[in-house]
Protein backbone atom coordinates (compact mmCIF):
# COMPACT_ATOMS: atom_id res chain seq x y z
CA UNK A 1 0.00 0.00 0.00
CA UNK A 2 1.45 3.33 -1.02
CA UNK A 3 1.37 6.36 1.25
CA UNK A 4 -1.81 8.39 1.15
CA UNK A 5 -1.72 11.92 -0.27
CA UNK A 6 -4.40 14.15 1.23
CA UNK A 7 -6.28 16.99 -0.39
CA UNK A 8 -3.73 19.38 1.13
CA UNK A 9 -1.01 17.46 -0.79
CA UNK A 10 0.56 16.25 2.43
CA UNK A 11 1.65 12.67 2.59
CA UNK A 12 0.06 10.63 5.38
CA UNK A 13 2.33 7.57 5.54
CA UNK A 14 2.04 4.31 7.41
CA UNK A 15 4.84 4.53 10.00
CA UNK A 16 6.25 2.11 12.55
CA UNK A 17 8.23 3.93 15.24
CA UNK A 18 10.72 1.29 16.31
CA UNK A 19 13.47 0.87 18.87
CA UNK A 20 14.26 -0.62 22.24
CA UNK A 21 12.36 0.17 25.40
CA UNK A 22 13.06 3.70 26.61
CA UNK A 23 13.87 5.07 23.16
CA UNK A 24 10.74 7.23 23.12
CA UNK A 25 8.48 5.29 20.75
CA UNK A 26 5.27 6.42 22.42
CA UNK A 27 6.28 10.05 22.96
CA UNK A 28 7.80 10.58 19.52
CA UNK A 29 5.16 8.44 17.82
CA UNK A 30 2.33 10.47 19.34
CA UNK A 31 3.91 13.77 18.34
CA UNK A 32 4.83 12.61 14.82
CA UNK A 33 1.28 11.33 14.30
CA UNK A 34 -0.10 14.69 15.42
CA UNK A 35 2.17 16.56 13.00
CA UNK A 36 1.20 14.20 10.16
CA UNK A 37 -2.49 14.49 11.05
CA UNK A 38 -2.96 10.75 11.54
CA UNK A 39 -3.91 8.35 14.34
CA UNK A 40 -1.32 6.95 16.76
CA UNK A 41 -1.48 3.45 18.25
CA UNK A 42 0.91 2.22 20.92
CA UNK A 43 1.79 -1.29 19.78
CA UNK A 44 2.20 -2.37 23.41
CA UNK A 45 -1.58 -2.16 23.72
CA UNK A 46 -1.86 -4.83 21.01
CA UNK A 47 0.19 -7.47 22.86
CA UNK A 48 -1.71 -10.54 23.97
CA UNK A 49 -2.07 -10.61 27.79
CA UNK A 50 0.33 -13.56 27.99
CA UNK A 51 3.10 -11.41 26.50
CA UNK A 52 2.44 -8.57 28.95
CA UNK A 53 2.55 -10.96 31.90
CA UNK A 54 5.76 -12.54 30.65
CA UNK A 55 7.53 -9.18 30.22
CA UNK A 56 6.23 -7.87 33.56
CA UNK A 57 7.80 -10.89 35.26
CA UNK A 58 11.17 -9.98 33.72
CA UNK A 59 11.15 -12.70 31.07
CA UNK A 60 12.07 -11.66 27.51
CA UNK A 61 9.66 -12.61 24.74
CA UNK A 62 10.71 -15.20 22.20
CA UNK A 63 9.81 -15.24 18.53
CA UNK A 64 6.84 -17.55 19.10
CA UNK A 65 5.45 -14.92 21.47
CA UNK A 66 6.01 -12.11 18.98
CA UNK A 67 4.54 -13.52 15.74
CA UNK A 68 0.85 -13.01 16.65
CA UNK A 69 1.61 -9.50 17.90
CA UNK A 70 3.51 -8.56 14.73
CA UNK A 71 0.60 -9.88 12.64
CA UNK A 72 -1.76 -7.57 14.52
CA UNK A 73 0.57 -4.59 14.01
CA UNK A 74 0.76 -5.31 10.28
CA UNK A 75 -3.01 -5.77 10.05
CA UNK A 76 -3.68 -2.41 11.70
CA UNK A 77 -1.34 -0.67 9.26
CA UNK A 78 -2.93 -2.49 6.33
CA UNK A 79 -6.45 -1.55 7.47
CA UNK A 80 -5.52 2.14 7.72
CA UNK A 81 -3.88 2.01 4.31
CA UNK A 82 -6.97 0.35 2.80
CA UNK A 83 -9.08 3.14 4.27
CA UNK A 84 -6.75 5.72 2.70
CA UNK A 85 -5.64 6.94 6.13
CA UNK A 86 -2.12 7.16 7.46
CA UNK A 87 -1.13 5.68 10.80
CA UNK A 88 1.78 5.86 13.21
CA UNK A 89 2.24 2.82 15.43
CA UNK A 90 4.89 2.22 18.08
CA UNK A 91 6.40 -1.27 17.85
CA UNK A 92 9.87 -2.34 18.90
CA UNK A 93 10.43 -4.27 15.59
CA UNK A 94 13.93 -5.13 16.77
CA UNK A 95 14.80 -7.70 14.09
CA UNK A 96 14.69 -7.33 10.35
CA UNK A 97 12.52 -10.46 10.14
CA UNK A 98 9.98 -8.75 12.41
CA UNK A 99 9.90 -5.74 10.11
CA UNK A 100 9.50 -8.06 7.14
CA UNK A 101 6.56 -9.73 8.91
CA UNK A 102 4.89 -6.35 9.38
CA UNK A 103 5.59 -5.42 5.76
CA UNK A 104 4.09 -8.71 4.57
CA UNK A 105 0.77 -7.21 5.71
CA UNK A 106 1.51 -3.52 5.00
CA UNK A 107 4.00 -3.29 2.15
CA UNK A 108 4.23 0.50 2.18
CA UNK A 109 5.07 0.82 5.87
CA UNK A 110 8.00 3.06 6.76
CA UNK A 111 10.16 2.53 9.82
CA UNK A 112 11.43 5.31 12.09
CA UNK A 113 14.26 3.79 14.15
CA UNK A 114 14.81 5.69 17.39
CA UNK A 115 18.48 5.11 18.16
CA UNK A 116 20.38 6.05 21.31
CA UNK A 117 23.29 5.14 23.53
CA UNK A 118 23.03 2.71 26.44
CA UNK A 119 23.49 5.62 28.87
CA UNK A 120 20.62 7.65 27.40
CA UNK A 121 18.32 4.62 27.26
CA UNK A 122 19.11 3.47 30.80
CA UNK A 123 18.48 6.96 32.17
CA UNK A 124 15.10 7.10 30.48
CA UNK A 125 14.03 3.69 31.75
CA UNK A 126 15.11 4.41 35.32
CA UNK A 127 13.10 7.64 35.31
CA UNK A 128 9.84 6.09 34.18
CA UNK A 129 7.09 4.38 36.14
CA UNK A 130 3.93 2.49 35.33
CA UNK A 131 5.38 0.51 32.43
CA UNK A 132 5.55 -3.28 32.25
CA UNK A 133 9.06 -3.36 30.72
CA UNK A 134 11.66 -3.35 33.52
CA UNK A 135 15.08 -1.74 32.85
CA UNK A 136 16.76 -5.12 33.37
CA UNK A 137 15.45 -6.30 29.99
CA UNK A 138 17.18 -3.46 28.10
CA UNK A 139 20.34 -5.52 27.59
CA UNK A 140 18.38 -8.38 26.00
CA UNK A 141 16.67 -5.90 23.67
CA UNK A 142 19.97 -4.30 22.66
CA UNK A 143 21.44 -7.75 22.01
CA UNK A 144 18.43 -8.57 19.80
CA UNK A 145 18.35 -5.24 17.92
CA UNK A 146 19.22 -5.36 14.23
CA UNK A 147 19.51 -1.67 13.28
CA UNK A 148 17.36 -0.43 10.41
CA UNK A 149 19.15 -0.53 7.05
CA UNK A 150 18.59 2.11 4.38
CA UNK A 151 17.05 -0.38 1.94
CA UNK A 152 14.33 -1.26 4.48
CA UNK A 153 12.46 1.98 3.83
CA UNK A 154 12.73 4.33 6.72
CA UNK A 155 14.94 6.59 8.76
CA UNK A 156 17.27 6.24 11.75
CA UNK A 157 16.82 9.09 14.24
CA UNK A 158 19.30 9.96 17.01
CA UNK A 159 17.35 10.34 20.25
CA UNK A 160 20.02 12.35 22.06
CA UNK A 161 18.48 15.69 21.08
CA UNK A 162 15.49 17.79 22.13
CA UNK A 163 12.07 16.24 21.47
CA UNK A 164 10.97 19.13 19.22
CA UNK A 165 14.06 18.66 17.04
CA UNK A 166 13.46 14.92 16.84
CA UNK A 167 9.85 15.39 15.76
CA UNK A 168 10.68 18.03 13.15
CA UNK A 169 13.47 15.90 11.69
CA UNK A 170 11.34 12.75 11.68
CA UNK A 171 8.33 14.38 10.02
CA UNK A 172 10.47 15.99 7.32
CA UNK A 173 12.32 12.76 6.53
CA UNK A 174 9.21 10.57 6.61
CA UNK A 175 7.31 12.88 4.27
CA UNK A 176 10.26 12.92 1.87
CA UNK A 177 10.54 9.12 1.86
CA UNK A 178 6.76 8.67 1.53
CA UNK A 179 6.56 11.12 -1.40
CA UNK A 180 9.33 9.22 -3.15
CA UNK A 181 7.32 5.99 -2.72
CA UNK A 182 4.05 7.48 -3.97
Amino acid sequence: MSPVVSARNKVAPLVVVMGVSGSGKTTIGTLVAHELGVEFIDGDSLHPIENVQKMASGTPLNDDDRWPWLEIVGQRLHEHGQQQRGLVIACSALKRIYRERIRSQASGALFLHLDGSLEVLTGRLEGRSGHFMPPTLLKSQLDTLEPLKLEEGGYKLNIDQPVESMVNEAVTKLRTIAKAQA
